[in-house]
This record gives structure tokens, sequence and C-alpha cells, in this order.
């Protein structure tokens, strides 16, 4: 099941040799031809189930973009059929849940670590392992942030399974558990709330890969409505040059890396 007979992967239909070695991951299926159009000679590569993958250039450095879907099970697929073909360093793009006060909507949060609220990371490594981004893929999206102008903080993220479980947590019948455990994500500083880091992180830590992630930040923590203002700052388009820039970064980090 690990791949096809023309070695193309079983999930993401895609071959060795059709991505580049940095791939941006957002979960949305429909946001991976926008991130393609900041590419030099963007091509489709492959659409299957929640997985649609493009690849193009950035400064001359084959790059890619492969769509996870929702939550940590089908993105801890495609990072792993990723890999098999030739990528090494992943970028989680998307949107989350505001969970400090003092965040407002449109900020870019780039994901140093994640709290592995989640099951898909405990079939890789025990919970006590810490879902930890890549320090040269973080502090190349800071510098994209900075570059583009954009208000960002760098922080944990709560990765969690059940997206009603957040947004309506007061009809669960485990509703004082998960109010529990949100004041708590809260009191300890975690900055945004979204469904893949955390698996993203241990899986990349499993296969010795680098993983970051930058999102942007939507909502208030006690979940009121945004205003429209709100709405527009929060646009997913406000995102993706920050995204791009930041991996530009990591591309002539790398090939200084490489020179020395």
């Amino acid at each position: 099941m690990s791949s096809l007979p023309d070695d193309r992967q079983h999930h993401i239909q895609v071959a060795e040799g059709e991505v580049g070695r940095y791939v941006f991951l957002p979960g949305d299926p429909g946001r991976c031809e926008p991130i393609a159009r900041l590419f030099d000679e963007p091509t489709l590569v492959a659409k299957n189930r929640e997985y649609e993958t493009w690849t193009g250039y950035l400064d001359g450095e084959k790059v890619s973009v492969t769509s996870t879907g929702i939550g940590c099970p089908s993105a801890a697929i495609a990072m792993e059929e990723l890999v098999k073909v030739g990528a090494d360093t992943f970028v989680r793009v998307g949107t989350s849940g505001s969970m400090q006060f003092d965040i407002k909507p449109g900020t870019l949060g780039i994901v140093s670590g994640a709290i592995r609220d989640e099951g898909t990371s405990s079939h890789y490594l025990p919970i006590e392992f810490p879902a930890v981004a890549d320090v040269d893929v973080t502090r190349a999206l800071a510098v994209g942030a900075r570059k583009t102008g954009r208000p960002y903080r760098i922080g944990i993220s709560q990765s969690k399974d059940s997206f009603y479980g957040q947004h309506e947590p007061s009809r669960m019948p485990v509703a004082k558990r998960l109010a529990d455990r949100w004041d708590a994500w809260m009191a300890g500083g975690a900055i945004c709330s979204e469904m893949e880091a955390s698996a993203l992180y241990i899986v990349a830590a499993t296969l010795g890969v680098r993983a970051g992630g930058i999102m942007m930040i939507l909502g208030s923590p006690d979940m009121r409505p945004m205003t429209e203002d709100e709405l527009a700052a929060g646009h997913i388009d406000n995102l993706l040059p920050a995204a791009i820039e930041g991996v530009r970064e990591l591309i002539a980090r790398d090939r200084e890396a490489a020179a020395a």
C-alpha cells in the first residue's frame, strides 16, 4: 500500500522528482493554486482525495504545495508520502483561532511548538516528547513576516482533534474538562488553536526532516463575532507573502550553508 506500481504514492498520487524539497502544507485544496501562483512556472502535479499538489520554483529552487485536508491523520499521511518522494522541509500554512485577548485578528502566528491535544502523534512518539518546530524554519518565517510588515507573534499552538469541541464546548458531555484545559492552555501563553501542527512536528522528528508553521490568527478567545475590518485583516491572502518570503529566506540560508 506504500506506493502504486508506477511508484506514485498511494494517497497523494505523486512520484519522485515531481516535488521540491521545500513544501507548503495548507489544509484546504482550494488554497493550493493561490499559493502556487506565487511560484515561477507553477504546474499542477496531482489531485486525489483531499490532496492536491503543485510544483514550481522560488529563486531557482524547486518548491511545492500539497494540501493535507483537515486534521492530524491526513496531515501525517501527506508528510510521510512527501518525504518518500524527496521532500525534507515543510511549512504549514493556514488559519487558526486566537487564544490570547491581546492578539488582534490578522496577526500572523509563527508556531514554534504545539500542544499535543490530538491522537495521531501518540502513534509515533510518547506524549512526553515535545512537538517542536525546526529552529531554522521558525527563524526564516519570522524574517518573512518582518519583511512583509505584518504583525506577528511567535509561540505555542494548541493542536486539537475536534473543531466543535473548541467552538461549541458547552454542549459537550465533557464541557468542564474542555473548559479547564482551554483555560490552562491560555494561562500557559498558547497563542492560537489549530488542527495539524503537533502531528506534523512529531512526524518530522520521527523522519528526521524539518517542519515549521505560520498561521493566520482569527477571532477571539471568547468566540465573539469578528468585525468586517477584522475579517479583512485576517484574509488568508495576507498570510501567503510572509510564508513565501520565509521560504525564500530559508533557501538562501541553506545555499550559504551548503557553500561554506
